[in-house]
């Protein structure tokens, strides 16, 4: 199966440079480059690939609310959104994973870990290292619209071993992490995984994380 790419970046050295390296992947495709937040939603909707390679700050629109458009069209919400930064303390990082994003890496990123992250993003898996996690909790930890109250889970139909896995995804951690805590097979995690997405009407593992804390779910999940 081939999966296909489009790059999005401002600077023509810098997204030609992705797009040629990812094209001479076996497996991997590069179907269209944009140089804007706008080229890119409109890019997306002409060629609905698997995965977009983003740049967070473009302009005419930037990586944010293209993301956000992405995520939110009927047509294109199947696209996994792969996020450029220069700096992993980068504040619109954490926007960028509210809008949808699947996850970021750095710019100075090797070749050989970029086409790794992009078949990594487009089997669904979440592409946060640890700190950015637990940067991502301590923000909304200090956010003013936080919620004050946690949710239910059992409102959502998640079951006891469900909300457990949700907790381990709310810290960002591993299927295989997760088993060897839980003392179950990694199939056995992916499948709970899966569900715990389909009942909560969520992408991916980032979303988890999101809805996990903008809940209240962060503290109380086990």
């Amino acid at each position: 199966m081939t999966l296909t790419v489009v790059v999005a970046d401002d600077q023509p050295a810098i997204c030609a440079g992705f797009a040629a390296l990812l094209d001479a992947q076996d497996g991997l495709r590069v179907v269209g480059t944009a140089a804007d937040g706008a080229g890119l939603v409109d890019l997306v909707a002409a060629t609905r690939p698997d995965v977009a390679l983003v740049d967070v700050r473009m302009p005419v629109m930037d990586g944010i609310e293209a993301t956000r458009r992405i995520a939110a069209a009927p047509g294109t919400s199947g696209t996994r959104v792969l996020v450029l930064t220069t700096f992993d303390v980068d504040e619109y990082v954490f926007e960028a994973l509210r809008a949808g994003a699947s996850g970021f890496l750095l710019k100075d990123v090797t070749g050989e870990r970029l086409v790794e992250a992009v078949r990594m993003v487009a089997e669904g898996a979440m592409l946060l290292g640890p700190h950015v996690t637990r940067r991502l909790v301590e923000d909304f930890a200090r956010a003013p619209a936080a919620r004050t109250a946690a949710a239910d889970l059992t409102a959502y139909g998640l079951t006891t071993r469900e909300q457990e896995v949700l907790g381990h995804l709310a810290r960002g951690r591993s299927n295989a992490e997760v088993a060897a805590d839980l003392v179950v097979s990694v199939e056995t995690v992916k499948s709970h995984v899966g569900e715990v997405l389909r009942k909560l009407g969520l992408r991916d593992r980032v979303q988890a994380v999101v809805f996990a804390h903008e809940n209240g779910l962060g503290s109380r999940v086990r």
